[in-house]
């Protein structure tokens, strides 16, 4: 018998006003997996993810995390289910010290000692961050910002980690360790990820499966070695 998905989407679909941003979507992702969520600018890619952590409400259709249906609980409900959304841009808060961005990302478990093997965990995933701990949010780099927006989002424990654009604005250089800490967290925590990216060759190099959206709708799927060799789709929907 096939192990259930950790995530399933069925028919989601999402609006602004009259502009339906997200029509009929469905989406499988499998335990352990990082999925890339591909497509232009304003294809639904950041609407997708806000309304699976529900941020923004579903019109119709479902969100099932691990056969539970999510869709219509509290956005902050999503964490306690172990659903945890990083916006773009991260969405730090850059007058507060790194240490108390990475406290707030735990306030909701309950016990102190657990608090604090999260932090010793993240800090040597993040080794910049360890160094940082009692400076403002304010003096990072970019690429330190975004390294604690996702260890702010790993303090929670989640065991899926919605991700959107964390390559927006870095060197290629920190891109890529970016992209590294990625395919090291799966391998450590088993740890499920689904990454909306514009840098779609880089997203599809260290994921397993990919949906390509346009206009709101999943116009292909595949795995994404296969999408990366499919000339015609790339050209189509992800320009290179």
């Amino acid at each position: 018998m096939a192990e259930q998905p950790i995530l399933t989407v069925e028919g989601l679909t999402a609006a602004y006003g009259a502009v339906t941003a997200l029509n009929k979507v469905n989406m499988t992702v499998p335990r352990g997996g990082i999925c890339a969520v591909l497509g232009a600018n304003g294809a639904g890619k950041t609407t997708l993810l806000r309304t699976l952590s529900g941020l923004k409400r579903a019109e119709a259709g479902r969100v099932l995390l691990e056969g539970a249906d999510i869709t219509r609980i509290p956005a902050e409900r999503h964490v306690h289910h172990g659903l945890v959304h990083v916006p773009e841009g991260g969405g730090v808060i850059v007058e507060l010290t790194v240490e108390e961005n990475l406290r707030l990302g735990g306030l909701w478990r309950a016990g102190r000692r657990e608090r604090a093997a999260r932090m010793a965990e993240v800090v040597e995933l993040f080794p910049p961050l360890r160094e940082r701990l009692s400076r403002p949010a304010a003096t990072l780099s970019g690429g330190e910002r975004q390294m604690l927006a996702i260890g702010r989002a790993l303090m929670a424990g989640p065991r899926v980690l919605l991700l959107d654009e964390p390559s927006l604005g870095l060197a290629p250089l920190v891109t890529r360790q970016i992209m590294d800490m990625l395919l090291q967290l799966r391998a450590d925590r088993d740890l499920t990820v689904v990454l909306v990216e514009q840098n779609a060759r880089s997203a599809l190099s260290i994921t397993d499966h990919g949906f390509v959206l346009n206009q709101g709708e999943v116009v292909m799927e595949d795995s994404s070695r296969r999408l990366l060799a499919d000339d015609r789709m790339r050209h189509a929907y992800l320009g290179f």
